[in-house]
C-alpha cells in the first residue's frame, strides 16, 4: 500500500524530522516483503515492516537518527535468536532522515501518484545520489554525472514487468503504481459498513454505494461514497476485472445490481449476501429474462469463505473479505502463471 507517501508528505511539510524505514532485502523467510515501510517521529511509528523484535530494534534506531544528518544508511539483521525471532532469514534495513522539509522526490511522487501515473522510486543505497522518480517518459531528480545512465531503463523495464521491489547492485527500485483491485460495495448498513471496514485496510480502491440519503459516515481514504436514487446504474462506473459485494435494503434492489454485473460478464467476484433460497428465487428470474446459465454461475450467494457460520456483522465481513482475497489472487494466477501456489502474488519476490 501506498499511504506512507501522504502520510511522509504531510509530516515533512509540517516541518517534522522523520526517519523512513524501508525493507530493502530479503534471503529467506521475513515478516514482510521488499518494500514494507514504516515512518518513525520522535513520538509515533507509522505502518509496520514486521512487527516484533526487529521492527523494535529498528524503532530505536530510527529514533536515534531523528534530527541528525540526512545520510541513509543500511544495516542487515539476521531474524535468529539474537534478534529473539525464529523466522531464519535475513533482512536489509534502509534508514532514511529527512530533517529539512518535503523532498523533493517526495513532491514529484505525491504528484504523480495522485494522478495515477505510475512511477519507479530509485534509491542509491550508497547515498551518495539520492533518490529518483522515473515514469515511462521522464525522470525526475538532479541526475549526477557518476549516475549510470542504465538506471532509467532498468526502471522503465521493471515498470512494463510489473516487478515487486527489487536491487540491482547498489541502487534499489519500488514500483509505485495504483492498485488494480477494484471493488464495489453495494449497501451501507450494519453489514456493509463492516465489510467496508475490513476491505478498507487492504491495498485496494473501494466505491460505496447506497440509496438512502445521509446513509454515510465517516469513511476511509481508498473508499468513495456515492449516495444515488438507482444504485444498479453505478456497474457499468465499475473498471473491468472489479470485485463486487451486494448487500443493500431491498432484494429488488439487489436483484437490478446482480443482474448488470452478471451482463457484463468481467467481474472477477459478484458475492450477494442470502440464504440459498434467495439464490435460487435470483437465478429463476434471470432465467425467464434470459441470462444464460454461465453468467448465472458467476453469482456466489451465499457469500464468505467456507466454515465461518458466524451471522455477526464483524464475522460476515472477515468471511466475505478472505473470499474477495481468494477471487483476486486466483485472477492474479490466471493472469500470470508464474505466480506459485504457496507465495502470495502481492508480496512474491521476483
Amino acid at each position: 500500500m501506498n499511504e506512507w507517501i501522504d502520510e511522509l508528505s504531510d509530516l515533512t511539510a509540517a516541518g517534522r524530522r522523520v526517519v523512513l524505514v524501508t525493507v530493502a532485502g530479503i534471503r529467506g523467510s521475513a515478516p514482510r516483503e521488499v518494500g514494507a515501510k514504516m515512518i518513525v517521529t520522535a513520538d509515533a511509528t507509522i505502518g509496520t515492516i514486521g512487527g516484533g523484535q526487529l521492527e523494535y530494534q529498528c524503532t530505536r534506531i530510527a529514533c536515534g537518527m531523528i534530527g541528525g544528518d540526512e545520510i541513509p544508511e543500511l544495516r542487515k539483521f539476521p531474524l535468529g535468536a539474537s534478534m529473539g525471532q525464529c523466522c531464519g532469514g535475513v533482512v536489509d534495513i534502509l534508514f532514511e532522515p529527512i530533517a529539512s522539509g518535503l523532498p523533493g522526490w517526495l513532491r514529484d511522487l505525491r504528484a504523480l501518484h495522485g494522478q495515477r501515473e505510475p512511477a519507479v522510486l530509485v534509491t542509491d543505497l550508497d547515498g551518495q545520489t539520492g533518490k529518483y522518480v522515473i515514469t515511462v517518459d521522464s525522470t525526475f531528480g538532479n541526475v549526477a554525472e557518476s549516475t549510470p545512465a542504465s538506471i532509467a531503463a532498468i526502471a522503465r523495464e521493471g515498470l512494463a514487468a510489473a516487478r515487486t521491489a527489487h536491487r540491482v547492485d547498489h541502487w534499489f527500485y519500488e514500483n509505485i503504481v495504483a492498485t488494480d483491485l477494484n471493488i464495489a460495495v453495494f449497501g451501507a448498513g450494519h453489514v456493509g459498513s463492516a465489510v467496508v471496514r475490513s476491505l478498507s485496510m487492504l491495498d485496494c480502491n473501494i466505491r460505496w454505494v447506497d440509496s438512502r440519503r445521509s446513509i454515510f459516515r465517516s469513511t476511509p481514504a481508498n473508499v468513495r461514497t456515492i449516495e444515488t436514487a438507482d444504485p444498479s446504474l453505478e456497474v457499468a462506473a465499475m473498471p473491468p476485472r472489479s470485485c463486487y459485494l451486494v448487500m443493500t435494503h431491498s432484494h429488488a434492489i439487489d436483484f437490478d445490481i446482480c443482474g448488470r454485473i452478471l451482463q457484463r460478464g468481467d467481474a472477477i467476484y459478484c458475492g450477494l449476501i442470502g440464504s440459498q433460497t434467495k439464490r435460487r428465487r435470483f437465478e429463476k428470474r434471470f432465467l425467464a429474462q434470459g441470462l444464460q446459465q454461465h453468467s448465472i454461475d458467476q453469482l456466489v450467494c451465499p457469500i464468505g469463505v467456507a466454515g465461518i457460520t458466524g451471522k455477526k456483522p464483524a464475522e460476515i465481513a472477515v468471511a466475505a473479505a478472505a473470499e474477495v482475497l481468494q477471487a483476486w489472487e486466483r485472477a492474479l494466477r490466471a493472469a500470470d502463471p508464474v505466480y506459485p501456489d504457496n507465495v502470495h502474488p502481492l508480496t512474491r519476490q521476483q
